[in-house]
């Protein structure tokens, strides 16, 4: 039995985040494949936290900067190890090279967080994104970190795109892989709740995500004034994990703007709802709002930023807009077009179906990471920059945690 170890940077929360979500997606698949697993992070377990134990999962709390690491993965010896997005890469990467140098090493980058750091700083600085701001210090670390590993998992086909064409990153590096998600039960989609059943919007996003609590600032201020004018008795319930003060402060019941923290059940928000907003103004990868909101026939109004990478050649299951006019105009129609509502509906489902299905994603990925398993030592040849930056680059993380190891010893 093949053993898999995940360095994990936080617990998987899968009812908080994407992230959460997409993790366990991939413990699932490999538990399907009878790997033995093994989840070990330096962060400390949260109440939100998923129960890996109870699905078979071992769990281990390992720390930064210390040598116990090196005796446990060496004596675990696990064929593969991912690391859940670049920052574990860099934490623990050169110590798996060392104690186990034929495991192969995958990283999930969850999204590319030069991407969503180069779109916050345009914003911030009220100009139009481009190049300039994607080649921040983040992306020399993190690009770096896709070479030093032997295949990186990419969540959209846009960052694919961005890292063979821009950043000229070889293919057989990436490995394209959405969220996978369960076949969808048609018993499941004709008992969701009718247009006529719905009411109010709905927004809602983990709050230790700043693109979230942006999002939920630019609707406050600039766009839902624009419906609440056109709609005077509707509401927006706003929900999220980790909600601040400066979250709360936001909720105006006179203006129908309601802040409910965390929700009780995802799947419950989203199809009492009759329309779902997420006008993103930075951030990158996919996002489950979206996918939450197709799976419960929530027909949504979105920015491109939020929409990127989630309906290929398909049209999507609503608007996608940009200025807050528009934006606040869209929402209002597709509350009051019971026609074009059920039409947006139905297309959330085809996206569903035709770009996010387990069973398209799910052994292909197996037959990747065994051949890759068979071929290792091939594959490392043809990858000279990832041995470069391992021979160099890492020594200085090295180094620096051994100087930490020693000072606190």
């Amino acid at each position: 039995m093949k053993q898999l170890l995940i360095i994990g940077f936080v617990w998987p929360e899968p009812k908080s985040s994407a992230a959460g979500s997409r993790m366990m997606q991939l413990i699932f698949s490999f538990l399907h494949q009878d790997y033995q697993m093994t989840f070990a992070t330096a962060t400390a377990k949260t109440d939100n936290a998923f129960d890996l134990e109870s699905i078979g999962v071992t769990v281990k709390a390992i720390e930064l900067n210390s040598s116990s690491f090196d005796t446990f993965v060496k004596e675990l010896h696990p064929d593969i190890v991912l690391f859940d997005r670049f920052l574990a890469e860099e934490q623990f990467g050169w110590r798996v090279a060392e104690q186990c140098p034929n495991a192969l090493r995958i990283l999930d980058t969850e999204d590319l967080h030069c991407l969503r750091r180069g779109r916050h700083q345009a914003l911030k600085e009220g100009k139009e994104f481009d190049n300039s701001y994607l080649y921040n210090d983040t992306a020399k670390r993190e690009i770096a970190s896709i070479y030093r590993c032997d295949l990186s998992l990419i969540i959209s086909e846009v960052e694919m795109n961005l890292l063979t064409n821009t950043f000229k990153i070889d293919a057989s590096l990436l490995y394209y892989l959405p969220f996978l998600l369960d076949e969808i039960q048609e018993g499941t989609l004709r008992s969701l709740p009718t247009f006529r059943e719905r009411q109010h919007f709905v927004s809602i996003g983990n709050f230790l995500h700043e693109p979230n609590y942006n999002m939920v600032l630019h609707l406050k201020t600039a766009i839902w004034p624009l419906i609440r004018k056109q709609l005077p008795k509707a509401e927006l319930q706003v929900y999220g994990a980790y909600p601040s003060q400066k979250v709360f402060q936001l909720h105006n019941e006179k203006e129908g703007f309601l802040i409910k923290g965390v929700a009780p059940e995802v799947d419950e928000v989203m199809q009492s709802a009759k329309v779902c907003l997420v006008p993103l103004q930075f951030g990158a990868g996919l996002k489950g709002k979206l996918i939450d909101a197709m799976l419960n026939g929530t027909p949504c109004v979105m920015s491109p930023i939020a929409a990127e990478g989630m309906f290929g050649q398909l049209p999507p299951n609503g608007f996608i807009t940009g200025t807050p006019q528009e934006f606040a105009d869209q929402a209002v129609c597709l509350y009051n077009d019971k026609l074009f509502w059920e039409q947006s509906q139905e297309q959330g489902f085809e996206c569903l179906r035709k770009r996010f299905m387990k069973s398209q994603f799910e052994m292909p990925l197996m037959n990747r990471v065994e051949e890759l398993l068979k071929t290792l030592p091939l594959h490392r040849q043809q990858n000279f920059i990832g041995s470069m930056l391992l021979h160099h680059s890492m020594q200085s993380t090295k180094f620096m945690s051994k100087w930490i190891e020693a000072k606190n010893a």
